[in-house]
């Protein structure tokens, strides 16, 4: 890994950043201060109602709290391919324009309507162990981020530009805040249910992270008219909440939210152009069909309770998704969820307190390690212009790594558990 680990402590039940000079190639190393809890403590001694804290979950939860799309015809007034930039022959997505009401996505680069793609996604909370399986509507998801939480055990946020033929999403989760800082490098409108009070409240109630929350202590401003229960027997309650669309459409138009992206929106990724392959420009690369990352032995690090990995497809292209032996899938439709491209970012991570909450570095710079077209390209992540812009990925050589088209699923690698990522 590149420099050394990034940095961070918590002040007043909030998270701050203290950023050296990007220049510098020396890493900020993540400190947790351990006021956090006493903080919460305290205001719980003043006579307020606190939440209670969510249990680590691993097998034992109830205790607690697609195939892409085709490409649309376009006239022959569709913008032509650009060269991408120095160092890399593929050509690649520069600009966008508008082609039969069209337009080429910022998080898939796929062709969609104008509306869907100038319009901000929503990030939704979703769990990911299995007493809560299966998710409903997550293949509709243009990115899905995945990160460990307590318990050892991984809860994924999707991020959905394309969300007008869904009736709900879910079930839906609570926040962490390292979920949220990443939501908000998408400029995503941030959706959960709960919340760890001491390390999410202070953070998620800022005016800059604009969010429908359900009605749980420590959200200042809810949306309880974006969710509700679905009967499901023989689940726990809290895997029967879920966002309903209609709901959290009225809920952002009640807190006069700006669907309209900033503009000083960075995209998170440069795709390859149509009729081009991304692999295509990393023909020395190794190869990998089989991925995974917490390995296939079980470890501590939030992937090796259910064993997740990926299986490249060199017929569809595609990286299809497993767990706990067996096809992860939609409730929706019941597809197997797949993706053109995989992610693994590696952050330092950190356990909190007695409760096991966890905390990531998803600012600074670490290893990445990106799969595309059956291509393992290494490099690394940066994020250093604050919180409104995301993540970026490096190859050695310094330049961005061009992404097939589709949708991306991002894991957070702990990195002192990174010697368990196997892919071959």
């Amino acid at each position: 890994m590149t420099g050394q680990k990034n940095i961070y402590r918590k002040y007043h039940v909030s998270v701050r950043y203290m950023e050296k000079e990007r220049g510098m190639k020396a890493m900020k190393k993540l400190v947790l201060a351990a006021a956090g809890l006493s903080i919460c403590m305290a205001l719980a001694g003043c006579g307020q109602k606190q939440e209670p804290i969510e249990e680590p979950v691993a097998e034992k939860v109830e205790e607690t709290e697609s195939l892409e799309s085709p490409e649309p015809e376009v006239s022959q007034d569709a913008p032509e391919a650009q060269a991408g930039p120095a160092g890399q022959g593929v050509p690649v997505i520069l600009t966008r324009e508008k082609v039969n009401g069209k337009m080429q996505s910022y998080l898939t680069g796929q062709w969609k309507d104008e509306k869907v793609v100038t319009r901000r996604p929503i990030a939704v909370m979703i769990p990911n162990n299995s007493p809560a399986m299966p998710q409903y509507g997550i293949s509709k998801a243009s990115i899905i981020y995945e990160a460990p939480v307590e318990g050892r055990i991984t809860r994924l946020m999707g991020v959905f530009e394309d969300f007008d033929g869904l009736d709900r999403i879910g079930p839906v989760r609570s926040s962490r805040d390292y979920f949220v800082y990443v939501a908000m490098g998408y400029e995503a409108i941030y959706c959960n249910w709960g919340l760890a009070v001491p390390y999410v409240e202070e953070l998620i109630n800022r005016d800059s992270v604009q969010n429908i929350s359900a009605a749980v202590e420590g959200i200042h401003n809810p949306a309880q008219e974006a969710f509700d229960r679905v009967s499901r027997p023989g689940y726990a309650k809290e895997f029967t909440g879920y966002l309903f669309i209609d709901g959290m459409l009225k809920a952002a138009s009640r807190l006069g939210y700006d669907w309209n992206y900033d503009k000083a929106y960075v995209p998170p990724f440069t795709f390859a152009a149509d009729n081009a392959r991304a692999e295509d420009n990393y023909g020395t690369a190794a190869g990998a069909s089989m991925i995974y990352p917490g390995g296939q032995s079980g470890n501590k690090g939030g992937y090796g309770a259910y064993n997740p990995y990926f299986e490249y497809n060199a017929q569809d292209r595609l990286y299809h998704r497993y767990q706990n032996g067996s096809a992860q899938i939609d409730e929706l439709d019941g597809s197997q969820l797949t993706v053109s491209n995989v992610v693994f970012q590696y952050c330092h991570g950190e356990v909190r307190d007695s409760h096991d909450y966890l905390a990531f570095g998803v600012h600074g710079e670490g290893k990445a390690i990106v799969f595309t077209g059956g291509k393992v390209i290494e490099g690394t992540w940066k994020r250093y212009n604050g919180d409104a812009t995301p993540a970026k990925f490096y190859d050695k050589n310094g330049n961005e790594i061009i992404f097939n088209q589709g949708k991306t699923w991002i894991c957070n690698i702990w990195d002192e558990y990174g010697e368990f990522v196997e892919y071959k």
